[in-house]
């Protein structure tokens, strides 16, 4: 049956909800029936209550609706961090980003990026054949040794940082290709780029990575989408990274390739709800990027493989880590040994076989423990207050808190008062997995302000002395 035949059948299925609208090398040239493409679609600051399937009634989304409705649509999935960089470099690699020492995000002006002993999901791919590719947003160093052709990628095309960096060029391979972007035309362009990827490779296993840059701030929407939406801009650049995962879809159905790709969909953190109508939503979830609150690092998460995947919605912890593990199985590859991994493999989830092997999760920002999971309750470490602003509420200073998210999603009654066996009995598995950091690196230094706040320091100095012998400041105070 084809997949564009459900189309009208996704719009009108529709979930309507409250929520506010506010080292190449070379590879066979032969396709192997026996391991999947696998095309990974990474969306950028996407809330979780953004897409008309976790429950947007103001953002039309009915491919990525159907996508959730023909595959797999998980509804407690986490990515590894609350910002851009960390959570990229977990997916990539399985493991959570301190490991690496990302603890940050990193900037034009970095002279950092990932480790290139970390061994990528691309180059693990490598060994089974598969060509690979990357279309969008890199943001794990521009440096040569940091770009994805030196780390398991046979071709790259996008933007190597954020669009609202000082970075906004388009590279293709190791070179700048292009000095002027018209971010009006990023989605489709990346569309484009993406389309040819998949022509080009059809008789081979191959795996494209198309990470997106919205819809993280400055927003940017086509003729065809500006202004088209009900929810303003952002609606708008909703509904075509829509109508972009619909194009790859059609591709895939017109070259007979959808019974051996799987296709998944996320984001790399939850939405910047200081950007307001800009920023989008968490649906009922608590905060939103920056934060280890379920907004910051829930986020929405659809796998579809036809024929293989039976439908459905699976309501187990998952994590984006967990995707290199998962594809090195499908694969028929062995894990490497000379590392630890922190993702899990779901081909059982995938497949219909079983469940993830455990239901912990653990919230890690800045190189720290923020909070854990496990099960239905997640239970949040101490922390300084957090003043929120016009658009996110503030969150005074706690001390320990708990909270059944089976029952509370918005994470709004603490039960630490009373579950005290299950305070401790998380607590004893923090201090367990505390163990396997022990031998973390240094966190890197990813925008190094110390010489600007020594020159700055220095001038106060000079300027306090100035005055107190009642001279002015040359240059002025």
């Amino acid at each position: 049956m084809k997949y564009t035949s459900f189309k009208l059948a996704a719009i009108t299925a529709c979930i309507s909800t409250a929520f506010s609208c506010q080292k190449n090398t070379t590879v066979s040239t032969e396709s192997d029936p026996e391991i999947p493409n696998v095309i990974f679609i990474l969306a950028d600051d996407l809330g979780y209550g953004d897409l008309g399937c976790y429950g947007s009634s103001c953002n039309r989304t009915p491919n990525l609706d159907n996508l959730a409705r023909l595959g797999i649509r998980f509804t407690d999935s986490y990515a590894a961090a609350s910002i851009c960089s960390p959570s990229r470099a977990a997916l990539l690699t399985g493991r959570y980003p301190l490991r690496m020492g990302i603890n940050g995000v990193f900037f034009p002006e970095s002279f950092s990026g990932i480790d290139t002993s970390e061994v990528t999901i691309a180059e693990a791919l490598h060994k089974a054949g598969y060509y690979t590719g990357i279309v969008g947003k890199w943001h794990l160093g521009h440096h040569h040794a940091f770009l994805p052709l030196q780390n398991g990628f046979d071709e790259y095309f996008g933007i190597p940082y954020s669009n609202d960096m000082r970075s906004v060029v388009y590279m293709r391979g190791n070179s700048v290709e292009s000095w002027t972007v018209d971010q009006t035309l990023l989605t489709k362009t990346y569309t484009g780029e993406a389309l040819a990827f998949i022509e080009k490779n059809k008789e081979r296993p191959f795996f494209l990575y198309l990470a997106h840059n919205m819809p993280h701030v400055p927003l940017f929407a086509s003729a065809g989408f500006s202004g088209k939406s009900a929810n303003g801009l952002y609606g708008d650049v909703i509904e075509e990274l829509d109508w972009s995962v619909g194009e790859i879809m059609k591709k895939l159905e017109s070259l007979g390739l959808l019974e051996n790709t799987l296709v998944v969909f996320s984001s790399d953190n939850g939405p910047w709800l200081t950007e307001g109508p800009h920023g989008g939503s968490p649906g009922q979830l608590f905060q939103g990027k920056f934060t280890s609150w379920e907004g910051g690092q829930r986020v929405p998460t659809i796998a579809f493989w036809k024929g293989k995947i039976n439908p459905g919605v699976y309501p187990g912890v998952t994590s984006l880590m967990d995707w290199y593990p998962t594809l090195i199985s499908l694969a028929g590859l062995e894990n490497p040994g000379n590392r630890m991994l922190d993702g899990m493999d779901l081909s059982n989830v995938l497949l219909g076989n079983g469940k993830r092997q455990t239901d912990d999760f653990y919230y890690i920002g800045g190189g720290n423990i923020q909070a854990f999971r496990s099960g239905d309750f997640k239970m949040i470490l101490p922390q300084a207050m957090k003043k929120g602003n016009f658009w996110v509420e503030d969150v005074p200073a706690h001390d320990t808190l708990l909270f059944n998210l089976k029952e509370d999603i918005g994470e709004k009654n603490d039960l630490s008062k009373t579950e005290y066996a299950k305070i401790a009995e998380m607590s004893a598995k923090i201090q367990e997995f505390r163990k396997s950091l022990e031998n973390v690196p240094p966190g890197l230094i990813m925008n190094d302000r110390s010489a600007e706040e020594a020159t700055n320091k220095a001038r106060k100095i000079l300027v306090e002395q100035a005055l107190s012998q009642g001279k002015k400041p040359k240059g002025g105070i």
